[in-house]
C-alpha cells in the first residue's frame, strides 16, 4: 500500500485522475475545475507521465497541445476511485451526493463492488457513466455543472500507452 500511495496517494494526484475519468482530459480545464497551481499541477502530471497512468496526446497542431488519457494502468484505477466516491458518500458528506454513478445499461446506480443494484451485472469503467445530481459540496463554488463533461462515456477513454 505504501508503494501505491507514493505514486498516487497525493491529495491533486488522485484528483486529476478522477477528473481525467469524468472526461477533464486539457491542462486548462483540469486547472480550472481543480483550482490547483498551475506548477502543481504540471508537477503533477509529470508523475502520472512517469509512471505510465496517463499519456499526453496532441489535441491541437498550431500552436501543439496536448490532452490527457488514462492508460490501461491509470483504467485500473476505477476500483479505488469508486470505493472513495461510495466512503466519502457515505462518511464526509451530509445529504445527496453530487455525483452518482450508473450502469449504462439500465440506467441505475452502482453500488461500492462496481455492481448495478438494479440488474446485478458486474459494471466495467466503459460501461458506468457518472451523473451529476445538482447537489453541492459544502464549501464548493456556484458555478454550472454542465460546464464539465460528466460521465466516463467515451469507450476509447481507455487507451495503451505508446511510447513515442
Amino acid at each position: 500500500m505504501a508503494s501505491a500511495l507514493e505514486v498516487i496517494g497525493e491529495r491533486w494526484t488522485i484528483l486529476i485522475v478522477r477528473d481525467i475519468f469524468l472526461g477533464i482530459r486539457r491542462f486548462d480545464d483540469l486547472q480550472r475545475d481543480l483550482g490547483v497551481a498551475r506548477n502543481i499541477l504540471q508537477s503533477r502530471l509529470e508523475r502520472l507521465l512517469e509512471h505510465g497512468i496517463v499519456v499526453k496526446r496532441p489535441y491541437q497542431e498550431r500552436p501543439v497541445r496536448y490532452e490527457y488519457r488514462l492508460t490501461t494502468k491509470g483504467a485500473d484505477l476505477w476500483p479505488v476511485l469508486l470505493s472513495l466516491l461510495h466512503w466519502g458518500d457515505r462518511y464526509a458528506i451530509a445529504g445527496e451526493p453530487p455525483v452518482v454513478i450508473q450502469h449504462r445499461g439500465c440506467g441505475s446506480e452502482l453500488d461500492d463492488r462496481r455492481r448495478c443494484t438494479s440488474c446485478g451485472a458486474e459494471v466495467s469503467v466503459t460501461e458506468a457513466v457518472a451523473v451529476r445530481t445538482g447537489a453541492r459540496r459544502p464549501g464548493s463554488d456556484t458555478s454550472d455543472p454542465s460546464a464539465i463533461p460528466s460521465g466516463v462515456d467515451d469507450p476509447s477513454l481507455v487507451e495503451a500507452a505508446v511510447s513515442g
